[in-house]
């Protein structure tokens, strides 16, 4: 497994490396957004730590950039302690979670753990499907491997946590996700937001994606259980 930092913090990835690779890690790094891209995209790590305040970019810009050209690589948040930080806007980009400098070790290797094995573990809309990378339903389009959702031929605004739940529920349509479920496939044991907060989150994509949201066609509830997408229209 390899973990990528970026960071301008020189002691950081100094510090960094030797915690990695005692762990068992392979270890990579780049100091600035633009050379991160490059190192990204041909080192090919499993975990990417991310500094919030790096220097020409914002790690917040940095991460939607990644996600937009559709890397699934979970993502952690690297913030100093003094920083003033919108963690909503984070996870709104495309975010898997949080640490704040200076953290602690081993709290560190086991939200590094978690996030590696929800993403191995994750068989939904990383994985190809039957449709190669798609699902078709109605009007409704679902572009798994460039986050895009469509409607009736019109881009769909969702966030990235919106359209990994849709995509969630639509790689297995009339499978019943509980909202537990749902949210350990989303975030895993570590997540920045509670199970209750699913409930919105559906209510959010039915929003958008459904003609009347209050009698939903894709996304449906079942009652005392969780949601499914629908298996026709």
């Amino acid at each position: 497994m390899k973990i990528m930092l970026i960071d301008d913090d020189r002691n950081l990835h100094t510090l960094l490396e030797r915690i990695l690779r005692s762990a068992g890690y392979d270890f990579v790094g780049s100091f600035n957004g633009d050379e991160g891209l490059k190192v990204l995209e041909s080192a090919k790590p499993d975990l990417l730590l991310l500094d919030v305040m790096l220097p020409n970019v914002n790690g917040f810009d940095l991460c939607t950039r990644i996600r937009g050209a559709g890397r699934r690589i979970p993502i952690i948040f690297v913030s100093a302690k003094g920083d003033i930080v919108d963690k909503s806007i984070g996870f709104k980009a495309g975010g898997d979670d949080y640490v704040v400098k200076p953290f602690n070790t081993e709290e560190l290797l086991l939200r590094i753990e978690a996030h590696i094995r929800r993403h191995k573990s994750d068989i939904s809309f990383t994985k190809p499907t039957s449709k190669g990378g798609s699902i078709k339903m109605g009007d409704l389009e679902i572009i798994f491997d460039r986050y895009e959702v469509h409607l009736d031929g019109v881009l769909v605004d969702l966030t990235s946590k919106e359209f990994e739940i849709l995509a969630l529920l639509a790689a297995n349509p009339g499978k019943v996700f509980a909202r537990s479920q749902i949210y350990h496939h989303i975030w895993g044991d570590d997540g920045e937001v509670s199970e209750d907060s699913i409930t919105v989150f559906i209510r959010r994509i039915r929003e958008k994606i459904e003609v009347n949201p209050s009698q939903p066609k894709y996304l449906l509830t079942v009652w005392r259980v969780g949601y499914k997408f629908a298996e026709k229209v």
